[in-house]
C-alpha cells in the first residue's frame, strides 16, 4: 500500500504554530503505518516531516535540544578523559623538555614511578587507581584485574623462578616464553614491510657513532661485559619528541601498529644495538600483559635470545616475539668484524588481554599517576 500525505489548505499552514501533542504523536503513527519506500513516499514524507516540525509544541523542541546539548556534552567529556594515541612530535617538544628529558632519553625523576616502584603501598596505589577508573567507567570486565590487584604480593612471590614480574601480574593468562607470528600477526606483517625503512633511518643514525662515543639520543645500559646501547622513541609510554624527530618514517610506522602499548609504562619502541663482546646479565621484565616484538635489522652470527632457557636467534627483517616477564638473557659473540647486532623493539599487547582491560590498564599504569 502507497501512502499518500493529506494535503492541507493555504488556511491549514498559516494556523498558529502551538499544536496539541497528540496530534504530532497520531501523525508519526500515521507515517510508520502507512510508508512506501519509494521515492515520491520519500518526498512527501520529508515535507511532511517539516510541516509536522513547525506544528509541535515548543516546549517539546527545547527538550529536544537540550538532551542533544547534554549527549554532545558527554561524548566531549568521556572522549576528554580516554587515553589517547600518539601526539605529534612537534606537541610534545615544550611538555617533554619540562618534564625531564635529557640527552633525548626520558629519565624518571619521580619516587611514585609505579614502574619503578617496590614498596608496600604498591599495590593500595594500584587499587585506588582502579577504583578510580570503575567511577568514572564500568567494572564491567575488571574481575581478572581486581583480582591480580587484590593478590598481587601472593602472585609475585609465588611465582616459578622462571616467570616472575617485577611489577605487575595479570593471572589466567597463557603463559609460553614465545610466541608465533600469529598471536599479532598484522603488526608483525607490517614490521616486517617495512624493514627497509627502518634499517636506512638506523643506519643514518648510526653514523654519528664515529664523531663521539655517545651521540646524542642514545642511552648506554649496563652489562657485565661490551656495550649495550638505545635509542628510544617511545620510553615508559613517553614519546621523545627528539628522537621521534631523527625516526619519522619509524614513528609514525608505530601509529600504524593496532596493538603497540604506548599509552601506559609498561610500553616502549627502540633501537637496541650489542657490540661483539656483550652479555646482557639474565633479567626479568616487569608484567605479563605484554609481548616484547624484536625485528632483526643487522644479525651477525652467533648472537642468540635466551628466554625461560630456551635459545633462539634473530633473522634479519624477520619478528621475533616473546614475553620478556620469563627469565631472559641476550649475547653477542660473533667475530668485531661482523659488527653489532641490531634490533627494532616495540611492545605489543598480550592477545589474550581483552579491550576493557587494556582500556583499564592504560589508565591504571598512566605515565605519570
Amino acid at each position: 500500500m502507497v501512502w499518500v500525505p493529506l494535503r492541507t489548505t493555504r488556511t491549514d499552514r498559516r494556523a498558529p504554530l502551538r499544536a496539541p501533542a497528540s496530534r504530532c504523536t497520531t501523525m508519526s503513527v500515521e507515517w510508520l503505518l502507512g510508508w512506501s519506500w519509494s521515492l515520491d513516499g520519500l518526498r512527501d514524507f520529508i515535507a511532511t516531516g517539516i510541516q509536522s516540525f513547525r506544528d509541535c509544541d515548543a516546549s517539546a523542541l527545547a527538550a529536544v535540544a537540550c538532551l542533544l546539548l547534554l549527549f554532545l556534552w558527554y561524548c566531549y567529556h568521556v572522549g576528554r578523559e580516554q587515553p589517547r594515541a600518539y601526539a605529534t612530535v612537534n606537541a610534545l617538544m615544550q611538555s617533554a623538555e619540562a618534564n625531564g628529558v635529557q640527552n633525548g632519553y626520558v629519565y624518571c625523576h619521580s619516587p611514585e614511578c609505579l614502574r619503578c616502584t617496590h614498596h608496600d603501598g604498591l599495590n593500595q596505589k594500584l587499587y585506588h587507581n582502579l577504583q578510580e577508573y570503575a567511577k568514572r567507567y564500568s567494572w564491567s570486565g575488571m574481575g581478572r584485574i581486581h583480582k591480580g590487584i587484590r593478590e598481587q604480593g601472593r602472585y609475585l612471590n609465588s611465582r616459578p623462578s622462571i616467570q616472575k614480574p617485577e611489577v605487575f601480574f595479570l593471572p589466567d593468562l597463557p603463559t609460553m616464553p614465545y610466541f608465533s607470528r600469529d598471536a599479532q600477526k598484522h603488526d608483525v606483517e607490517l614490521l616486517e614491510r617495512n624493514f627497509q625503512t627502518i634499517l636506512c633511518e638506523f643506519e643514518t643514525l648510526y653514523k654519528a657513532f664515529s664523531n663521539c662515543s655517545l651521540p646524542q639520543g642514545w642511552k648506554m645500559n649496563s652489562t657485565p661485559s661490551g656495550e649495550w646501547f638505545t635509542f628510544y622513541l617511545v620510553n615508559q609510554g613517553m614519546c621523545v619528541p627528539r628522537n621521534c624527530r631523527r625516526c619519522p618514517r619509524t614513528y609514525r610506522l608505530l601509529g600504524s601498529l593496532r596493538t603497540c602499548i604506548g599509552n601506559n609504562v609498561f610500553g616502549n619502541a627502540c633501537i637496541s644495538v650489542l657490540s661483539p663482546g656483550t652479555v646482557i646479565a639474565e633479567h626479568y621484565g616487569p608484567t605479563n600483559i605484554r609481548i616484547r616484538c624484536h625485528l632483526g635489522l643487522k644479525t651477525p652470527s652467533n648472537c642468540e635470545l635466551v628466554v625461560g632457557g630456551e635459545p633462539q636467534c634473530w633473522a634479519e627483517g624477520r619478528c621475533l616475539l616473546f614475553d620478556d616477564s620469563f627469565l631472559h638473557t641476550a649475547f653477542h659473540e660473533g667475530p668485531p668484524e661482523e659488527g653489532p647486532r641490531v634490533v627494532f623493539m616495540v611492545d605489543l599487547w598480550h592477545p589474550n588481554v581483552a579491550a576493557a582491560e587494556r582500556q583499564a590498564l592504560d589508565f591504571i599504569f598512566a605515565p605519570g599517576r
